[in-house]
């Protein structure tokens, strides 16, 4: 027979006389809870605060806890909701003592240490619901079991940015998910850690609800009953203008909320008007919750709405799918009053573009996301959308292969797997082209490696005690395992980036400041052009340097041109016989390169200074040239650049421009993500890559060509993203998210370039805000995987200005 509560409570008293402390009051006030609901014939809960605990009531709580499974209580919360006397220690403890009759948890680690959150980690916990708000991960990674969680509330876990690749292996049985407010940003890892979710149907990132103008609010949900109370917890959290009578209270910043002294995120509140709910579904209107942008979903979600006048008294929506037509339907009653919109408390990945159809169309399973149901037309147009703007596989493959079995129809040369086919599509190779089975293997290793190796450089052979800052690089264009960099000391270091061996090194000596200007010279592999921001302008011989690092060097293979002010770009012809020279001016100087002199300088040739100067890659007379005037320029040293073969625009400053290596097409990359192509032979516009903007006229953006002319990758000096696209369609393959290793580090795109001799393979000049810290050239290999990457420890990285050049 089971022991009753009355009886338990007796031992919890009898194990406080033999650990010699008094019984709790909160701890009898729990019991008596208990049996009140059991003569009630509810469920016999045992609720514990353990904010009311101290060490001394620990030990005979404890003992008490070791008895429930023969008592009649039936589960057992525990929670804590401030500052706690407990230890994290003794805090676990408990929870693995209650063991099966856990049924809640929720905790928040301002009391308890990082080993709490190792053991919870690492060892799991048996409850059904789990809500953990903490300040001290940043990326989750749950490897204990966690077998009878259904729901999981992260909610305001404000430095949680990512998800290790197998965080979710060990919930089997999870169904809904929350995570508002927390610093998630990427789409792609972000799935493929939730398709490890097999029961997953309810997500949220943000909190979805509509407010009246009289005052009521109203919260979008599934009304299917099991997953709505699965997030009875998740209501428990007090969203800021819940009850709000008029939405200014939401953007006003001196507007009392109760959750910014406590939430270091800050809120981020989206009020849309009725008007601008109203949109044309076969619009290209961003999806979901922008900062910038308010144009919503919203008119898809309820089809037939006119949102324009007060709702009519009762709105019912039901889910098209007939199988879950009882689990996908919700009625409002409204009577005569407007209503509006409302995101709370959204994560960053809410706004990125179509994130909405995003999650839908990779997450099959979700039956709700954001407390919106997701419907059979929502099904339908998100399988569209991602085709439209997404690619699932490198090339338009379709469906994940195995490099097996790619190898063996390889070698029997037996058919070809079949790409997706669509009007934007570009004719990728047959079966029986030579470039077939490589981008076939490409493909299958990037689907099996949704975290990409990521492994920053660290350089051998140092000895001048000190770390290098570098601020420019580029590969070599014949020596797959050669590279230079150039640094804001004014150094330049010829480096072998397989081994991380230092090949050459030449010190500034006064004679440099920030390098910004590399190129390799083409048909003289070891020879370099180097030009820094005060002018200086130098072709080195690396053989001819010496490779140990010294604090003397000589003149030896250095050749000094007349310098150009205030340099930002340099750039040698196909034929290395010239070179030229941009920078904050409107002029381009021409150089040549065997006699070592200045020969022209080409004045006013835009009406901004010129950031980035190229030649065309086959052509030695054709070069174009960028500018912040919003023009980029195309130039042919035979008709005497005074006017350009054509002009091309942007609608923002250009910080850069470059051929693709067939000199087909150029790229331009103006501020703030706006990244087009051009055809190279007149200037057409061939391609606007769709970058959400950030609204920052200080969001420089880079991007270059990587697997030849195949793809492009772009990165901007304010965000920590890379971004893969199709160079023929546009559509995005992957983003890469860069992340410091350590807590409240922010790393951010400075430069970056395609490894021209490895396909899906790159190279990240990080630069790190934190002041003292270094900057850092982080190698990428999108077909390899995150776990052969080392535990390499970081900490100290400088801060890298954000000035020009390539």
């Amino acid at each position: 027979m089971a022991v009753d509560i009355q009886t338990l409570e007796d031992r919890y008293i009898g194990f406080c006389r033999s650990h010699g402390a008094s019984p709790s009051p909160a701890i009898l006030s729990s019991f008596y809870k208990a049996e009140v609901k059991k003569s009630r014939q509810e469920l016999c809960v045992l609720e514990i605060v353990i904010d009311d605990i101290c060490d001394f009531d620990f030990a005979p709580l404890l003992d008490t806890c070791m008895n429930l499974d023969a008592s009649e209580i039936e589960a057992v919360d525990v929670r804590n909701e401030s500052s706690c006397l407990l230890n994290g220690e003794c805090a676990f403890s408990l929870l693995r003592a209650i063991n099966q009759k856990l049924r809640v948890v929720e905790l928040q680690d301002v009391s308890f240490g990082n080993d709490f959150l190792r053991d919870i980690s690492q060892r799991g916990l048996a409850c059904q619901v789990l809500t953990l708000r903490s300040s001290r991960f940043r990326k989750l990674n749950l490897m204990g079991e966690f077998m009878h969680m259904h729901t999981l509330n992260l909610d305001f876990s404000s430095s949680l940015t990512s998800f290790d690749e197998d965080c979710f292996n060990c919930m089997p049985n999870l169904r809904c998910l929350s995570m508002c407010e927390t610093r998630i940003t990427n789409l792609w890892t972000t799935v493929a850690a939730l398709s490890k979710l097999p029961s997953l149907v309810e997500l949220r990132f943000q909190y979805w609800q509509y407010c009246s103008d009289s005052g009521s609010s109203f919260n979008l949900s599934s009304g299917n009953s099991d997953s709505t109370a699965d997030f009875n917890l998740l209501e428990r959290v007090p969203f800021v203008g819940e009850f709000c009578t008029d939405t200014r209270e939401l953007t006003d910043p001196n507007a009392e909320d109760p959750l910014r002294n406590f939430y270091s995120f800050g809120e981020e509140a989206i009020d849309h008007d009725i008007q601008s709910m109203v949109e044309d579904s076969s619009d290209d209107s961003e999806i979901g919750c922008t900062r910038h942008h308010h144009r919503s979903w919203l008119s898809d979600v309820f089809p037939g709405w006119n949102l324009q006048v007060p709702l009519q008294n009762e709105f019912t929506l039901r889910n098209e799918d007939e199988e879950d037509s009882s689990q996908g339907s919700f009625t409002g009653h409204i009577a005569d009053v407007s209503m509006k919109y409302m995101s709370r408390h959204a994560s960053p990945i809410c706004h990125e573009k179509h994130y909405r159809e995003f999650m839908i169309a990779s997450l099959p399973n979700l039956k709700n996301l954001d407390n919106v149901p997701i419907r059979k037309t929502d099904k339908e147009r998100a399988t569209g959308i991602f085709s439209e703007y997404f690619e699932y596989l490198p090339y338009r493959w379709k469906h994940k292969e195995s490099v097996v079995s790619i190898l063996q129809k390889r070698e029997i040369k037996s058919g070809h797997i079949k790409v997706q086919s669509s009007k934007r599509s570009p004719p990728y190779p047959s079966g029986n082209s030579q470039y077939f089975y490589t981008r076939s293997l490409s493909a299958a290793k990037l689907g099996s490696s949704t975290w990409p190796f990521l492994h920053p450089l660290s350089l051998l052979g140092c000895d001048l005690g000190k770390g290098f800052r570098p601020r420019q690089f580029e590969y070599h264009p014949s020596d797959s395992s050669l590279m230079v960099f150039g640094t804001l000391d004014g150094e330049v270091v010829v480096i072998n980036h397989e081994n991380e061996h230092i090949v050459s090194y030449i010190p500034s000596l006064g004679a440099m400041n920030s390098v910004l200007g590399l190129c390799w010279l083409k048909k003289y592999p070891s020879k370099l052009i180097a030009g820094s921001d005060n002018g200086s302008l130098k072709l080195y011989d690396i053989h001819q340097v010496p490779r140990k690092i010294t604090s003397i060097y000589g003149n030896s293979g250095c050749v000094t041109f007349d310098e150009f002010d205030q340099l930002t770009s340099v750039h040698v012809n196909a034929t290395d016989e010239l070179f030229l020279a941009s920078g904050y001016s409107k002029n381009v100087a021409l150089y040549d390169i065997n006699s070592g002199k200045r020969l022209q300088v080409f004045t006013d040739m835009h009406q901004g200074h010129i950031n980035v100067v190229k030649f065309a890659n086959h052509s030695p007379s054709i070069f174009a040239t960028s500018s912040f005037d919003q023009d980029v320029k195309m130039w042919d040293l035979r008709q005497k650049p005074i006017h350009p073969c054509f002009t091309a625009s942007s609608s923002k400053g250009n910080v850069m421009v470059c051929f693709s290596p067939d000199d087909q097409y150029i790229l331009a990359s103006a501020v703030d993500n706006e990244v087009r192509q051009f055809l190279a032979v007149d200037g057409r516009l061939h391609l606007v890559f769709d970058i959400a903007p950030t609204e920052s006229s200080q969001n420089y953006t880079r991007s270059y060509y990587m697997n030849g002319r195949d793809y492009i990758i772009s990165g901007s000096c304010d965000e920590h993203i890379v971004r893969i696209c199709c160079a023929q369609t546009g559509r995005r393959l992957r983003d890469i998210s860069l992340e410091g290793r350590s807590l409240g580090s922010s790393m951010f795109v400075q430069s970056l370039r395609g490894d021209p001799f490895r396909d899906f393979n790159m190279s990240v000049l990080a630069a790190y805000m934190r002041p003292g810290s270094k900057s850092e050239i982080v190698k990428v290999n999108l077909l390899a995987s995150s776990g052969d990457a080392e535990d390499d420890s970081d900490d100290q990285r400088p801060c890298l200005s954000h000035s020009m050049g390539a």
